[in-house]
């Protein structure tokens, strides 16, 4: 799994290793919370690893204790709180000595406040103004359409699937088996009793294709018949089509 929306770096980061608490409000209704360590970091951007995928375009708040030369503000405090834009995810191979999931996360720093739309729709993602990507300078906010053109026509195919919430700590918490009711190779409707909200990251299996990914609520509809209907992107690698 890949994404990346720019691959400039803006300044050189140094390998530092420090604890870091990440914070991200996927909606209303939902936070979540991981305490992880620094992979490296500049004045203006970090990276470091996390046990669930972001959205990229996402919003998520940093607390480190980072050396006073590489803030922008709060230089008297033990931590630094800084906004963050996430800007690329990865998953890692999974090792030997562990079993879960890995993503490599990088963030370019927008401040110590998140924009005013955030406060209003935490569902919200952005992209960088241009021009405000240049080494010196915290990032810049434009708000990314959320209800974004499909690109791809959903066929109706009905593949029996298992869906997954995720809790705090990234890791399995509710789950359902469902039917998908139209499938592409970059989203799906699915119905669902799930409690969940746009916004939210679920995990996808279809047992018999041996697929596995991950996805984003766009959309969550309730049809006339009472029961939800979710649309979801997935986030990443696209659906293989080709096994049925």
């Amino acid at each position: 799994m890949e994404q990346v929306r720019e691959s400039v770096r803006r300044s050189t980061r140094l390998p530092l290793k420090l604890p870091i608490r990440v914070f991200c409000k996927e909606s209303d209704e939902y936070q979540w919370t991981e305490q992880t360590r620094l992979v490296d970091v500049s004045p203006f951007g970090a990276g470091f690893t996390l046990t669930r995928p972001v959205e990229i375009g996402r919003l998520v708040q940093l607390s480190i204790p980072l050396p006073l030369k590489l803030r922008c503000y709060d230089h008297t405090e033990a931590m630094y709180s800084v906004w963050s834009l996430v800007r690329h995810v990865s998953a890692l191979p999974i090792a030997q000595h562990r079993q879960a999931s890995l993503f490599r996360i990088g963030v370019g720093f927008v401040g110590k406040q998140p924009p005013p739309s955030y406060e209003e729709d935490p569902t919200l993602t952005y992209d960088p103004l241009p021009g405000t990507a240049g080494p010196g300078s915290m990032l810049r906010l434009k708000e990314h359409p959320f209800a974004r053109q499909r690109r791809e026509t959903r066929l109706m195919i009905p593949l029996e699937v298992l869906v997954e919430t995720l809790d705090e700590a990234g890791n399995p918490a509710m789950q359902e088996h469902t039917v998908t009711e139209t499938l592409s190779s970059l989203g799906t409707c699915i119905p669902t009793t799930l409690n969940v909200a746009v916004g939210s990251i679920l995990k996808i299996t279809s047992p018999r294709d041996r697929v596995s990914t991950f996805a984003v609520i766009r959309s969550r509809k309730v049809a006339p018949d009472g029961i939800a209907r979710l649309g979801l992107e997935f986030l990443g690698k696209r659906w293989p089509l080709d096994r049925g």
